[in-house]
């Protein structure tokens, strides 16, 4: 398992910064679907530090859990980019965003059963066998609880990674939604998870809107999102971690404190300062 360290998502209103002043930043992330289309200061930045900095895909277009058939025109478009950038890994969620026609542009739990669970394995066969990778699986926000499921969400996720052999991407905010929602201990989803599978971790923010918390990665993360963090550092060991934020941009110099805190949080998880990637 490669170890890339902290890095960021790559921003077309931050590109000039990096490439002027090479900041603390291990790596980028890149969503995916912005960076497809020819053209453009996204694309223009990502060719120009793609050879500077190692570089992943994160993803949410291929609704993977969904029974519609798999977008084959924009998995051709996601390989075709991988291809271009080489990325480390490229990353998808276990949900599912379309539905009898509809796209709801944001991703949907998928019910804890053995017939999901089958389901969505198998398309994620036909995603690696496509792409000709393994990928990563990430974790979402769940504002609901299906009447009928048979699997925990960690257990799920779990038998995921295992049945279609790939790896986990562990969004640190999600947890702590769904753990407030759903009323289970954080800790442990950790305990639970696969040491082995989690290859990646995402620290996003998330607001309280009445009795529910909310997935909200425009906003800067929040200290329990650190404090389980650590917590994760010292079960999982040092793994690759991205401070995910969304939304308007902030000040560059903001980002770069959060990966400082992150960077904190792993040495006092670890019991000694974290490694260079």
């Amino acid at each position: 398992m490669k170890y890339l360290g902290f890095g960021l998502g790559l921003r077309a209103e931050h590109g000039q910064h990096v490439l002027d002043s090479r900041p603390e930043v291990d790596w980028f992330e890149l969503q995916a679907g912005k960076f497809m289309a020819p053209g453009g200061q996204r694309r223009h930045y990502m060719l120009a530090l793609r050879d500077r900095y190692p570089m992943a895909l994160c993803d949410a277009g291929l609704s993977i859990g969904s029974t519609e058939p798999l977008d084959n025109r924009y998995l051709n478009q996601l390989k075709a980019l991988a291809d271009e950038i080489k990325p480390q890994w490229i990353s998808d969620q276990v949900a599912f965003s379309r539905a009898a026609g509809v796209n709801s542009h944001l991703p949907l739990p998928l019910p804890g059963t053995e017939e999901a669970l089958s389901h969505v394995v198998e398309r994620i066969g036909q995603v690696q066998e496509l792409l000709g990778r393994k990928i990563l699986v990430e974790n979402v926000c769940s504002y609901v609880v299906y009447r009928d499921f048979e699997l925990a969400e960690w257990d799920f996720l779990n038998a995921v990674a295992e049945r279609a052999d790939c790896k986990i991407l562990l969004d640190l905010g999600a947890v702590l939604v769904n753990a407030k929602n759903h009323g289970f201990d954080p800790e442990d989803y950790l305990a639970a998870l696969n040491v082995g599978r989690v290859q990646q971790i995402h620290l996003s923010s998330c607001t309280r809107e009445g009795d529910l918390l909310i997935g909200n990665p425009t906003r800067p993360i929040p200290k329990p999102v650190y404090e389980l963090y650590q917590s994760a550092v010292r079960r999982f060991g040092a793994v690759s971690t991205v401070a995910k934020r969304e939304g308007a941009p902030p000040a560059f110099s903001d980002l770069i404190d959060e990966l400082t805190r992150a960077r904190n949080r792993a040495s006092k998880g670890l019991g000694h300062p974290v490694p260079k990637p």
